[in-house]
């Protein structure tokens, strides 16, 4: 059974090593190397960060950055979900997507955006299954291990805020 609880930092390990598992498969990340905690504490919002159980066993978390420091994008967040690789394909990507969209309106976010590796064919179908769309895409944007990427991006607006 997946539970839902809140990212803490006595998760830390966990959360670092599934970002590990996104890291290694070239499809999740522009990142080469795993932050230390702090680092990345520091990167994603307070609130709306999530991670699941399975049983005591974390096995994917979710987590909200801004895309700007200006005051007139403070409802505008980037989302970020990533699951073990042990444990994909089960249901537990789209169980932290909804929630993180839930936490992020409870949070006066208005605006979600995701940015993909248009080679991550599930996660983009994950996206438009929970309401995300299509708004564009960046053209060889950055290179992974000499490899120019493309990425896709996808916004889903609140009907509650904004």
């Amino acid at each position: 059974m997946i539970t839902l609880i809140p990212m803490l930092a006595e998760h830390a390990g966990a959360v670092l090593e599934i970002y590990g598992h996104g890291i290694a498969s070239g499809m999740a990340t522009f990142e080469t190397k795993v932050p230390n905690w702090e680092t990345f504490n520091l990167k994603y919002l307070p609130h709306s960060r999530i991670i699941a159980l399975d049983g005591n066993e974390p096995v994917g978390w979710a987590a909200l950055t801004p895309v700007s420091a200006r005051e007139c994008y403070s409802g505008v967040a980037e989302v970020s979900v990533y699951v073990h690789q042990q444990h994909q394909r089960k249901g537990i990507g789209r169980m932290l997507l909804e929630e993180l969209i839930n936490l992020s309106e409870q949070n006066d976010i208005w605006s979600l955006l995701s940015v993909i590796h248009e080679e991550n064919r599930a996660s983009i179908h994950l996206h438009e299954q929970c309401g995300f769309r299509y708004i564009g895409y960046r053209e060889r944007i950055a290179q992974l291990d000499g490899i120019w990427r493309t990425t896709v991006m996808l916004e889903k607006r609140s009907k509650l805020i904004g």
